[in-house]
């Protein structure tokens, strides 16, 4: 049975951070990243992701949303680092609150295919998305090298 509250509080728009996590995947030296379909950021090259389900873990979602986006599956290896991406709207206030929770991981199977939320999938290597003239979302860059240095290390 569904209370008021429960009712009342559905309807209520979120304002606060929403966490959600982008999946760092490598394969022969080159980074999976899907064009985005949607807002923010809509036709914008970045990971995979996407919101993290109640009751899911990091890790699960992770390799959910690469899934889902790329038909890439994999498996989750370590929670990378956090970036914070507010989108302000042409008046300056501020309609969204994301903290993208990175997660590297390693290719199991498949080859990327455009899924739900992306209008491409493909891998890249740093050389060719300089060469492409990428238009990327926040971050990317800097997580993409983040996770070559943690990937040499281990």
């Amino acid at each position: 049975m569904t209370s008021s509250i429960d009712t009342a509080a559905s309807k209520l728009q979120h304002v606060g951070p929403v966490a959600a996590t982008i999946g760092v995947v490598f394969k022969d030296g080159r980074v999976l990243l899907v064009r985005r379909r949607n807002e923010p950021d809509a036709g914008y090259w970045g990971f995979p992701g996407g919101k993290i389900d109640r009751g899911e873990s990091i890790m699960a979602a992770a390799t959910r949303e690469i899934f889902e986006e790329t038909s890439i599956t994999s498996e989750a290896l370590k929670t990378l680092t956090a970036v914070d991406v507010l989108d302000a709207g042409e008046t300056g206030n501020l309609r969204h609150h994301f903290v993208l929770i990175a997660v590297v991981c390693r290719w199991i199977s498949g080859e990327p295919q455009a899924g739900d939320d992306a209008l491409d999938a493909r891998w890249w290597d740093l050389d060719s998305m300089d060469e492409a003239g990428l238009v990327m979302s926040f971050g990317v860059t800097d997580v993409i090298r983040e996770a070559q240095e943690w990937l040499a290390a281990h």
